[in-house]
């Protein structure tokens, strides 16, 4: 069974394009900014992160974001000579679907357009024989509860037609995610059910018209792993596309739990591809046909330029908003003012055992090294001119746990591990991971302030629709950072 992503670590809700020989795939972001990731590839197994479409506050407005609230489930659709993107920002619910356009993928991207009245998640695009094009979307409006479509100009966001109602799925909880396609004559809108946990599901309809009646397949669900054993889980939200050679494939979400029951996934939600085979004329998904290794995501940023990786994004703030650069090895962090977001120079944990470090100068403030799902669930080393403290929250409750003082050195050096704990019987270990915080001497003397379970840091306990992202915060004044690195020690 493949257990692989070929996109790993809070990645969720993909959606896929093809040109030419080229794929694209993007993500839903939440409130990180800058937000939708769009990684590309050229084999469907190997994929490299290009940019972050929305880049700019004319795009995308995450400041007063909760935790995963923000950019929910785009899709990414190529027509014209132009990419689309669509998507939700659920913060401004009001103004309807949002959409950019470019040229090239790794932008820029458009000014932001929204669809007035398409009130709802999730939203797609298609373009038919005639060239509408159609938004498609879950509607949340009291008036037209469901899967609503409505023809547009995607470039004004007018809404050309009064929305119709399509089908709203085979009667499981929470129909979404909605995709439309055409093929030989019939119109198919796939739909994610079930929601995004334990039961999540794939199902599928098709008619000869956009007026209906839509017949669901046969086999409903075509795609889902519940009540099952797969150490892949709450698989679903996908996305179908045609690859240059005629055949089909699938991006769809998965999570990877650990643990003992329920189990706790600790990266989000990721990316997972299928084969598609049309049998019948009904899509059936093969699971084994592509075989994705697992890429090594380590790195080592000592900010040689003053163009951030597009790795580094931050909750509800655009990493320029409290990030300068004054030289290779000094980028600088500056402490927000109070009352507003807490920024964090962050990036995604992409895999099931890690070491992050980084290097930082606390001579003019104070900086914190941390692991977090959300602000109130983290692990963290925060250090100042003269300590370093080891402090956990969760939820409520925060605790600092070690306080030592600052090793001899121009600069302090922190270390975040994640590591699989061992079995100590016949059962699995409770927890799905360890989190070590420790504090490293010049000379590579390490001093472990504490070990902490990670399921804590997990959806299951968290809540919400994102996943571990590990970074630096400035806490107090301005913190320079002089590296970060990020190594897997394990393929996963």
């Amino acid at each position: 069974m493949t257990t692989t992503p070929i996109i790993a670590g809070f990645h969720p809700d993909p959606t896929i394009c093809r040109v030419g020989d080229i794929y694209y795939v993007a993500n839903s972001s939440f409130e990180f900014a800058p937000g939708v990731p769009i990684h590309r590839s050229t084999d469907l197994v190997t994929w490299t992160l290009v940019t972050n479409a929305l880049q700019r506050s004319d795009q995308l407005d995450v400041h007063a974001a909760p935790a995963s609230t923000g950019v929910y489930a785009p899709t990414l659709r190529y027509h014209g000579e132009k990419f689309w993107l669509v998507t939700t920002n659920v913060v401004e619910f009001h103004r309807g679907q949002l959409i950019v356009s470019a040229d090239d993928p790794a932008g820029p991207w458009s000014e932001a357009v929204h669809v007035d009245g398409a009130i709802g998640i999730d939203p797609d695009l298609f373009w038919d024989e005639d060239g509408t094009c159609h938004l498609t979307w879950a509607s949340a409006a009291p008036e037209l509860t469901g899967i609503a479509s409505a023809p547009i100009d995607p470039a004004t966001g007018k809404m050309l037609a009064p929305p119709r109602l399509l089908w709203n799925g085979t009667g499981l909880a929470f129909p979404e995610g909605p995709h439309l396609y055409r093929r030989d004559g019939w119109w198919y809108l796939m739909l994610a059910e079930g929601g995004t946990e334990r039961g999540h599901a794939v199902t599928i309809a098709r008619s000869r018209s956009l007026d209906g009646p839509f017949e669901a397949a046969p086999t409903n669900p075509i795609l889902t792993h519940r009540s099952s054993s797969h150490r892949v889980q709450n698989t679903g939200h996908a996305d179908l596309v045609q690859l240059a050679d005629g055949s089909w494939a699938m991006v769809y979400l998965g999570v990877r739990p650990r643990g003992r029951t329920p189990m706790f996934h600790v990266n989000g939600r990721e990316t997972f591809i299928a084969g598609v085979e049309w049998v019948d004329g009904w899509p059936v998904v093969d699971e084994e046909r592509f075989t994705p290794s697992p890429p090594d995501h380590s790195f080592v940023d000592r900010f040689d330029s003053g163009e951030l990786d597009p790795r580094w994004v931050s909750p509800n703030l655009f990493p320029h908003t409290f990030a300068r650069w004054e030289a290779p090895g000094r980028l600088v962090l500056t402490a927000p003012a109070q009352g507003d977001p807490r920024p964090v120079l962050s990036a995604r944990a992409r895999d099931l055992e890690w070491t992050a470090e980084t290097q930082l100068d606390t001579t003019r403030g104070t900086g914190r090294f941390l692991v977090r799902h959300d602000d109130s669930h983290r692990y963290g080393l925060t250090a100042d001119a003269e300590t370093v403290e080891a402090t956990v929250v969760i939820g409520p409750a925060s605790t600092t746990v070690a306080r030592v003082p600052i090793p001899p050195g121009d600069s302090v050096r922190l270390r975040i591990s994640v590591r699989e704990p061992v079995a100590t019987g016949p059962m699995p270990p409770s927890e799905p991971d360890l989190v070590e915080l420790t504090v490293l001497a010049a000379d590579g003397t390490s001093q472990v302030l504490g070990t902490f379970d990670g399921r804590y840091l997990s959806t299951e306990v968290a809540g919400g629709f994102t996943g571990r992202t590990f970074g630096v915060e400035p806490v107090d004044g301005e913190v320079v950072v002089q590296q970060i690195s990020y190594r897997a020690e394990a393929v996963s």
